[in-house]
Order: structure tokens, then C-alpha cells, then sequence
């Protein structure tokens, strides 16, 4: 299908792309969630213990979804907990 001009009109024009200012790479975020296999690594704990202390409340978690994720914060409170204990 090819388009009319009426005579005297300018024809469309295209778009040109203006470059976009370049960006030195950032640094990657780290994540803020962890899922639980992550934090069974970071802590050398297992599963069934770091479900274990959700229930207790120990551990905080939150829910996405069917996902159970643990926060950062809720990490180093634990380990602050852990550490609290020992004393």
C-alpha cells in the first residue's frame, strides 16, 4: 500500500534516532531478596532449619507469589541474633 502526497506537501519524514549520551557501566545491584536456597548457602544452614526459623520467628520472610523470599535486613538481624546468643 503505498501512500499519496498531495502536491506542495512535504513528504513524512523519518525519524532519526538521536544517540543516547554514553553511561560508564554501574556496578551490578545485589539483589535485596534472597531466596531460600540462597540463604541455606549464605548461612550453611538447610532448608528444613531455615524454615524451621521463619516459623519461629527468628528468620523474617515474605511471600511473592508461591516464592518465599528473606530480606537482606532480616539476614543481619538474624546474625545479630546469632551473635546476641553466644554472649
Amino acid at each position: 500500500m503505498t501512500r499519496t502526497v498531495a502536491r506542495g506537501a512535504d513528504p513524512p519524514r523519518r525519524q532519526t534516532s538521536v544517540p543516547s549520551p554514553v553511561r560508564e557501566a554501574e556496578p551490578p545491584v545485589p539483589p535485596r531478596l534472597y531466596r531460600v536456597t540462597e540463604v541455606m548457602r549464605m548461612l550453611s544452614l538447610s532448608r528444613s532449619t531455615i524454615f524451621e526459623q521463619i516459623r519461629a520467628g527468628r528468620l523474617h520472610s515474605v511471600k511473592q507469589g508461591r516464592t518465599r523470599l528473606i530480606p537482606e535486613s532480616a539476614i543481619r538481624e538474624y546474625i545479630a541474633l546469632l551473635e546476641s546468643e553466644v554472649v
